[in-house]
Formats: structure tokens, sequence, C-alpha cells
């Protein structure tokens, strides 16, 4: 971060040395993320039916997944493509979330339909929407936990300074998500960006999580991905999982199965028991 600065943001390490811990969720489902504390989070990259969502939140649930994320708005680069289902889809997110007790986390991607995400615990933007300062300067109106994307072109300044949006404006309940940048590389979707966890648990107080899901579009990279911003110090991963990616109709190629998602997680708990 620029150093002419970093010392004037509330989201910096001069501004505050101890690390944030975000609660989200309530009562015995209340989970946080942050310093000691690391989570998973799984689900669909978006909300297709209401049995696909409970099938796939009861199983990574019971892998170890601690919160379910579910896409129900869903910006596309294309205008033709499947965009989710809207307020219907975070109706289903909101049954599951009853039934089974398991936090939700969705994108939000614009302040009108803030009062949709009402029983939503916590509110993704998403890599597109990091730099749309009026959507975060109405997040920095609620009480709820931000879940922010980096854009994929975004320098870390310029992740952390949107981030500030957020918390300079009233609400200190933000969770950075490291999701791949754009890169002259075409192999992957994106270029997970491992080293930007250690730097800006460096530059920040706030916790840093990674979705190896989108950083690689591909799912047959999300557990070294994982497993490697794992071991760089992320306070959680967040990947995308369905129950059948080949039909999936956002985002297959990325997602990983139920059962695949079990194995990484036993294998995620392991580095973290092996690494402390």
């Amino acid at each position: 971060m620029d150093q002419t600065i970093s010392h004037t943001l509330k989201v910096s390490r001069e501004c505050k040395a101890a690390n944030t811990v975000v609660s989200i969720g309530s009562g015995a489902g209340r989970v946080q993320i942050g310093g000691p504390h690391f989570a998973l989070i799984a689900g669909p990259c978006t909300i297709e039916s209401k049995e696909m969502l409970f099938d796939i939140a009861a199983k990574v649930k019971r892998a170890g997944a601690v919160i379910l994320r579910g896409g129900a708005f869903k910006p596309r680069t294309s205008p033709y493509s499947f965009q989710g289902m809207g307020a219907e889809g975070l109706s289903w997110l909101s049954e599951v979330k009853h039934e089974l007790g398991i936090p939700i986390v969705s994108e939000i991607t614009a302040s009108s339909q803030l009062p949709l995400f009402d029983d939503v615990d916590m509110l993704q933007v998403g890599s597109r929407n990091m730099q749309n300062y009026e959507l975060l300067k109405a997040l920095a109106q609620t009480d709820k936990p931000v879940l922010l994307k980096r854009g994929v072109s975004a320098t870390l300044s310029d992740f952390l300074l949107s981030a500030e949006y957020i918390v300079a404006g009233g609400n200190p309940n933000v969770i950075l998500c490291e999701r791949g940048i754009r890169t002259f590389s075409n192999e992957t979707r994106n270029t997970p960006d491992i080293v930007a966890i250690p730097l800006l648990r460096s530059m920040t107080h706030l916790p840093v999580i990674m979705d190896p899901s989108h950083a690689t579009g591909l799912s047959s990279l999300v557990e070294p991905i994982a497993l490697a911003a794992t071991a760089a110090g992320a306070a959680g991963i967040m990947t995308e999982v369905h129950n059948d990616p080949e039909s999936a109709l956002c985002d297959g190629k990325q997602s990983i199965t139920p059962a695949d998602f079990e194995s990484v997680a036993k294998r995620i708990f392991r580095l973290r028991d092996a690494i402390g």
C-alpha cells in the first residue's frame, strides 16, 4: 500500500494491530472468521433449484463447511448467460439456513436489493463490483458482514481502498477474498495470487480468505490452490460445489462435487493441524 496514506486507513495495520474477527450468523450457528478462527465456505455458484440446494448444503455441512454460499443474482459477462433465480433463490437459501442451521452468504449487485437480503447473514460483493463505490457506501450503513472480492485487475492498494469505503463508512465487519487476477496466461480462468495472502495479512487487520474455484476456473486445481492458500495463512477457503458439475448452469468447469469437497476439507484440516 502507498505508505503516504496507509497510516490513515482504518483497514491498515497502522490503525489497528490486532486481527479483526468477524462473526457471521447468530445463536448456536454463529461462525467466526479471522484471528485464530478458520472457516470453510461452500455451495453452488448459482442456485438452480430448491432440491439441488438442499442436497448440496446437507453434504457440505456434513463435510465441514460452516457457511453456505449460493448465488441468486449473478452478473455475467454475456447478457445471454443464466443470471440466477433472483428473489426466489434467496427464499430457498433462507429455507436451507433455518432447516440446517447454517449461516448463508450470497452476492448482492445493487443497493436496491438490500431489502431482499434481510435474512442473508453475509453480503458478498463480487469482483465486478469491487469498485462500485455507491454499493460499498450503502453496505457501510448495514450491520451485516461483507465479503469483498478482489477485482480482476485490482492492485492490493485498490482492494484495500475499496474495503476502506465500508469500514470508514461505519461497518467494520469486512472479509477480503482473493479470487485470482487477470494476467497474460490463458491456461486458467485467472491467475491465483497466493502471495497476496501473506502480503495482505501484513498490510491489514481484516481476515483474508481464498476462492480457488474462481481463481483457476478448473475443478482439478481447486484442491492444490486451496491447500497452498491455507499454508499461506488464509483465514478460510470458499469453494463452488455442485452435485452434477457437467450440467451446471453456471461455472460447472470450476465446481467440485460434494464427495470431492469432503476430500479437500479433510486435507485442509490435516494441513492446518500440521502447521499449527
